[in-house]
Order: structure tokens, then C-alpha cells, then sequence
């Protein structure tokens, strides 16, 4: 996948540099699973994909980041700007989320897995995940103050707080998302919104 928001057909070019990128990806996780993480080296990742060192650091920094980029939070960002400004902004955030996940092939889907697998089973990636997952918090909550007009501040953190919280009660680490996990998703928000409304 690529960064670019849905509907938006690619470049030649942009093309070029999504299949580099996902050969990059594919050969990292092979080798990561046929012979573990710590013994791959960047430059067998390189030569697998049939490219040079040179090229691999332009689309990942470290070997890290071809199992934990996420391409799809610009997209799922784009793709909640684009929901209409009537829309409450809980809801504009699972429609763009729906918009960008639920057109994945298969073939994607199982790309997800493995990579969430692989987390789960080296601990440099999972600490590292760890990191994400709050900076995911202060993306969102950008989002969200964007949305509404006001600065990100705490509130807004707190919103985007409880959202993460509920996806990681939903598909806690290693256990991978999957699409129906989105109707779970709706549920628990309605539970959340019904617990509040006692506190």
C-alpha cells in the first residue's frame, strides 16, 4: 500500500516506488521468519529484493521500519478529513478507518498479519510498537482538534486516548485487526458513552 489518499490513482512513477517499496517489505518478512529477526541484515533484505543498500535506507531508516511503518495512518488521516463537517467526529474517524481498511485485498489482509505476528514475536519490535501506539494518540488528537476547530490540547488527547484504548481491548498486540473487528469497535464506543453517562 501506499500513502495516498483513496480513489487517487497512482503515477507511473508513484507506482514504481509502492512495488519497490513492497518488495523491500516482502523480502524482510520472509527473511525475518526463515531465519529470525537479530541474524537478517539490511543487506540481505537488500539483495533478496533485488535492490542495493543505497536504495533500502531511501524507503526505511532502519531494518525496524520494514516491519513497523504503518502506511496506512496517512491514509486513514486523509480519509477522516474528508468525511462531510456535520459528521460527530467519533464517527468520522470509524468511517475514515472503514474507508481505507475495508478496501484491502486479501492478499493485504495477510501482509497485516504476518507483520503483526512478527511484532508480537521480537521484542525490538514490540517495544517499539509501544512508542507508536502513543504517538498514534497524538495523531489522532490532532485530527479530532482539527476537526473541531481548537487547538489539539488535552481533551482532545483524551478522545483519541479512548479510542486507541478501545482498539487495543479489541485486538489486543499480536492478535492482528481484522474488518468485522470495526462493528466490535462500535459497540464498545456505545458501551463507553453508556458507563459515562453514570459517572
Amino acid at each position: 500500500m501506499t500513502s495516498s489518499p483513496p480513489g487517487v490513482p497512482l503515477g507511473l512513477r508513484e507506482r514504481k516506488k509502492a512495488r519497490t517499496r513492497a518488495a523491500i517489505r516482502e523480502a524482510a518478512m520472509r527473511l525475518f521468519e526463515e531465519q529470525g529477526y537479530a541474524a537478517t541484515t539490511v543487506e540481505q533484505i537488500a539483495e533478496a529484493a533485488e535492490v542495493s543498500p543505497s536504495t533500502f535506507f531511501r524507503y526505511f531508516p532502519t531494518k525496524e521500519d520494514t516491519i513497523l511503518s504503518d502506511d496506512y495512518d496517512p491514509m486513514v488521516v486523509e480519509a477522516i478529513r474528508a468525511q462531510p463537517p456535520d459528521v460527530p467526529v467519533m464517527r468520522a474517524i470509524l468511517r475514515g478507518m472503514r474507508g481505507v481498511f475495508e478496501k484491502l485485498s486479501e492478499q493485504e489482509w495477510a501482509s497485516e498479519r504476518r507483520r503483526m505476528r512478527l511484532i508480537e514475536t521480537v521484542p525490538e519490535l514490540r517495544n517499539r510498537q509501544q512508542q507508536q501506539t502513543v504517538a498514534a494518540v497524538g495523531l489522532l488528537a490532532d485530527v479530532i482538534a482539527e476537526r473541531e476547530g481548537r487547538p489539539a490540547d488535552e481533551n482532545a488527547r483524551v478522545v483519541a486516548g479512548a479510542l486507541v484504548g478501545i482498539v487495543l481491548a479489541i485486538s489486543p498486540p499480536g492478535a492482528g485487526f481484522e474488518p468485522h473487528d470495526f462493528d466490535r469497535i462500535e459497540l464498545a464506543l456505545t458501551a463507553l458513552k453508556n458507563s459515562l453517562e453514570d459517572f
